[in-house]
């Protein structure tokens, strides 16, 4: 007589808890809507970063409220480069001064502009910019980051999804393994050596109470 195997034990007594998986979906999903957020949030700064729609042109002063540590750059239209690069002043309290705004591009649907010159003012005031050039150009005030700017942010987007996807794994895998293991220690101890399953110890004691067959 075969043997019966024993009874499963349930869902509820194996350890870790169950709750670990949800635990584990949790994560996922706020690191992926972190992401998609952050995402978001830089696309829109990126498209918005320059403020192409109040352009001036060679010999335009320009006014602006400028702050410390604001990062704001003079971007020219990068079609309208001359033989030589255009030049830019500013004028104001404390001795602004203009610096290397590095390599940066910004995109239009048909425009596109690069930085000239990245701003730096000591306080809080009213600067005066302007800017000329050998040919006829178009400036713009924007901030310091364009298209490096948004691929850092998305960059940083799908880190955080990832990290939310590998983090799910992770949990539900070893959650998985731990549960796996902890039934097999339960098992194992009620229905192990020395001590048969009951149902098991039942059908042996049935089959011993049975009269032999007749010899033929």
């Amino acid at each position: 007589m075969h043997p019966i195997p024993p009874p499963p034990i349930p869902a509820n007594e194996l350890l870790p808890s169950r709750h670990w998986y949800a635990t584990a979906g949790t994560i996922a999903i706020v690191l992926i809507a972190l992401g998609a957020v952050i995402g978001a949030f830089g696309f829109n700064n990126a498209i918005d970063s320059v403020d192409t729609d109040h352009a001036f042109a060679n010999g335009d002063t320009v006014t602006l409220r400028l702050e410390p540590g604001g990062e704001k750059s003079i971007w020219v239209r990068d079609q309208e480069m001359g033989p030589s690069a255009p030049k830019c002043s500013i004028t104001g309290p404390g001795g602004p001064r203009l610096a290397d705004p590095g390599i940066d591009v910004f995109l239009t649907r048909d425009e596109t502009w690069n930085p000239l010159y990245a701003i730096d003012v000591p306080r809080p005031d009213d600067y005066q910019i302007t800017c000329s050039s050998d040919v006829p150009s178009k400036y713009a005030i924007g901030d310091s980051g364009g298209l490096l700017a948004l691929a850092g942010w998305t960059v940083l987007a799908i880190a955080l999804a990832a990290l939310g996807i590998t983090t799910c794994a992770v949990i539900i895998f070893v959650t998985a393994f731990r549960r796996s293991r902890h039934r097999k220690r339960l098992l194992a101890e009620r229905y192990g050596s020395g001590a048969s399953h009951p149902a098991t110890t039942l059908a042996t004691e049935v089959a011993n109470s049975l009269p032999e067959a007749p010899r033929m």
